[in-house]
Formats: structure tokens, sequence, C-alpha cells
């Protein structure tokens, strides 16, 4: 696949230009440029919820080759065994690298899923705790991180990294002298520089470090557990030579630098190429999730706003239930399809819904009780349509309002990836109710950030 996005330089992230359009092949799983490179590529690897995939890209950020797999399942017990999935899915993308191609890579970077947790031991690296997934919540540690962390921080929600480290503490880890907590990514990347103990300053967020400070805060490293943290350093600085035997069976380059990586949802905001404060990206798929960048940090764990560090700028986001989820309860895809082309963007809706899939919303209104609302429905489905999605611009629109109350950046250019970004009728109406101009991000894969912090990464060394 060949793609027409160039930067101007990857020094820092936040410099990323975008010229052109990238064209997408989405019957095929791999794609290969159609010249073979001649230079320096990088790799980025993501791992998501279901599956991985890779991008390699040139300097001018054009995709060279892309692949992906899903994860196999391997029962142990009456659980899956992810770490030996994930292990697995990587070195298996490794071999689906075009041969032509692994001698040009010069740096790799990675993300993985947020708060994806895994305890290992800090002599050999191996699990020795089912790892805790992303979205696993441990309510019953909540307390006592809430005893210890400043009002709504980050990791007061059941699903923190710093929950789960306190559950496992709680249960099992005590006893454990030798422990080392590790982030999905941080795992995984190891498994290809050998030093063990190095995660980013984007995973370790939810596990209490202070990306603005560059320390764990005091009251995180006094506790018991602290000694289980891992160190931090920015996302896509170089670690360390990609180990000599992956090298040599691979075909790499033995001096192929190996960079830390970051989380899967900065890596698609990377990947949409926003790097001006006020830009921001809406991702509507099942939900509807924005981020933004600021010049100014929020936190507010009640509505689940947090900021991520983007060099010297934040990435604050946020996340409603209301999205596709509601749209297929409602209607098949096809029906989407088909009803949009009669809707009439220029014309407001009447209706005034609150589309969800069932009760409870966080944001932007924080309120776990809140009932749907898709009644009245009209007899005309096109209206009925119109309706819901106009409504869900409008939560869009408070969504950004509330991030401008809280200190955030005033949004001033909306990008859209996920399945919605291709209803080019919402988009007129988003462009409408929001009052911004709002287009289709050019690219929105993961594992294309990656490859860009990879870029980073290796220019930083030379």
């Amino acid at each position: 696949m060949v793609g027409a996005i160039s930067v101007t330089h990857f020094a820092s992230w936040t410099s990323i230009q975008k010229f052109g359009k990238l064209r997408r092949q989405r019957a095929i799983a791999m794609s290969v440029g159609v010249e073979e490179a001649s230079a320096k590529l990088y790799l980025g690897l993501d791992f998501g919820t279901s599956g991985a995939r890779f991008a390699i890209i040139d300097k001018g950020g054009t995709i060279q080759a892309e692949a992906k797999r899903e994860y196999p399942l391997y029962k142990n017990g009456e659980s899956y065994d992810w770490v030996l999935s994930w292990k697995e899915t990587m070195f298996l993308l490794l071999q689906d690298v075009p041969l032509e191609l692994r001698r040009h890579i010069v740096s790799i970077s990675l993300d993985g899923t947020s708060a994806t947790t895994i305890i290992v031991d800090r002599e050999t690296g191996e699990p020795i705790w089912r790892p805790f997934l992303y979205n696993e919540s441990c309510p019953d540690a909540l307390p006592m991180v809430k005893s210890i962390a400043p009002p709504n921080h980050t990791v007061c929600s059941g699903s923190s990294t710093l929950c789960k480290l306190v559950e496992w503490w709680n249960n099992a880890g005590s006893n454990q002298k030798s422990a080392l907590l590790l982030h999905q990514a941080d795992w995984l990347l190891w498994l290809l520089h050998g030093k063990l103990g190095v995660s980013d300053y984007n995973n370790a967020l939810k596990v209490g470090y202070d990306p603005e400070a560059e320390s764990y805060p005091p009251w995180l490293v006094s506790q018991p557990y602290s000694h289980l943290l891992p160190s931090v350093l920015a996302p896509g600085t170089p670690i360390a030579s990609l180990k000599e035997e992956i090298a040599n069976k691979f075909g790499f380059q033995k001096d192929c630098v190996v960079c830390t990586g970051t989380t899967d949802s900065i890596a698609a905001f990377l990947a949409a190429c926003a790097n001006r404060p006020g830009q921001a990206v809406t991702s509507l798929g099942s939900t509807l999730a924005i981020k933004l960048l600021s010049n100014t940090r929020i936190e507010d764990s009640r509505f689940g706003v947090y900021s991520h560090r983007l060099d010297d700028k934040w990435l604050v986001g946020g996340a409603s239930n209301t999205g596709g989820a509601v749209l297929r309860q409602l209607f098949t895809d096809d029906q989407l399809e088909k009803l949009s082309e009669h809707i009439d963007p220029s014309k407001a809706s009447l209706l005034d819904y609150y589309p969800l899939p069932k009760a409870g919303e966080r944001f932007p209104v924080a309120d776990p009780n809140l009932a749907p609302r898709l009644l009245p429905r009209p007899e005309d489905d096109v209206e009925y349509l119109h309706g819901i999605l106009e409504s869900i611009a409008r939560i869009e629109a408070k969504a950004y309002s509330l991030l401008k109350e809280l200190g955030a950046t005033e949004a001033k250019e909306v990008l859209t990836a996920g399945g919605g970004s291709k209803n080019e009728k919402w988009t007129k109406i988003r462009e409408r109710v929001l009052g911004l101009p709002v287009s289709r991000a050019n690219q929105t894969e993961a594992a294309y950030g990656a490859a860009l912090l990879a870029a980073k990464g290796y220019q930083q060394k030379n």
C-alpha cells in the first residue's frame, strides 16, 4: 500500500504534518509498498483488544507494508492465557514483515491497551499472576486507592492500573519480594530488547505517575508496594538494540533500536496527525470518544477526564456511552446508509434525545443512572435517524464545551475516526452543531502512530 502522508520531521510527535489522503485497501490483510524501500524504515506494532497489526513507514510517512492477525486463544483452566497469545502474535507479525524490508528497519515501537497490567518476576520477566485486562475493574481496591490519592485523580477508578496493583497486593503480593509491575506494551517490548522494568509516561499515567513532574508522587512512593513500579521514560525513547538472537532469526539490522511505546488510543491520535492546540479527534465507534490537544492539563475522575502528556502539550480525553452501539440497536448498517441519503443536514432536527444503549453516562454528564431517551419516535425513520444523529452531535458539542469549562484549550477543528466518520451527512450535521470544521482523519490506525514513535526514537538516537 502506498500512502501520501508526509511529516515535517520526527523530533517531536506534535510536529507531524499531513498532506493528501492515504489510500486504503480493506479487502486484504497485508499490503506491501509498490517500490522496495531503499532508505531507513520504521516498524510500529499495535496490540488492540482482539488482535494486533503492524505498519512499516519510511521517513516521509508513506506506508511500505502492513498486516494484521487475530489473537490465537489458549485455554488456561477457566480463562484464557492472554500473555501467551500476545507473545505468539508478536513473533508471528515479525515473520509477516516482508523479507526484503526487514534489513531496512532501523527502529521499532509498540502500543498496547491502556491499564492492561502484568505482574512479573523482576529477575526472569516471567508473569507470576494472570494479567489484569484493560476493562477489568477492581472495586474492592478502590476505597484504599481513594484514601491515598488526591480527589478526582485519574487512579480513582476501579479499572485503573493502581487499583489492579492494590488488588493483587492485597490478595497475594505482600509475600512476593521480587515482583515487578509492567504494562502490556512494556512486557512485549522487553521481549524485544531485554531491559526489564522500563515503561513510558502514557502507560504509567493510570498507575499514578505524574508526567508533569516526571516522577511518581510522594503519596504513591510511600506505599509498601512502590518497589514494584517500573522506571518511566518519554514515549518513543530509545531503550536498547533489538536482541541479537531476534535480529539474527528474522534478518533485522543488528543495531535496530527498540523504543518505549504508548497506549493504543494515544497511538491512534498520533496517527491522525493532529499537532496544534485546539485540534481534536472524535472517534465514532460503538461509543463516542474525544481527544483534544491542549496547552493545559485537566483531570477530573467524576467525568472520566484525564490528560496524557504529548511533549510540551496535553492530550485531554473523555468518552460518552452514546455512539454506534445505540444506532445498531435500532437500524442495520444497510438501513443507516439508505436512510442517511435522505437527510438534509442543513436543517436542525427538533427531536431531543439522549441516545444510550443502556442506563448510565459518565461524560459529559456524570450520572450512572441516566436513562436512555429515544422517544417519541416519529413514523418517518429518516426523521428519527436525523434526530438521533443530531442528538449525538449535541452530546459531542457539550463534551467539548465541558473540556473548555474545565480549563482545556478551546476546540478549533475536529478530525473524525471510527465507523461513523464514513457518514458524510452526519459529518455535516456535526459541523453545523459544533460550529467547527469537521473532516475525516486521513489515518487512524494505531500501528501507524507506533511507527511514527519508532521514527521519532531513531532520530533522537541519531
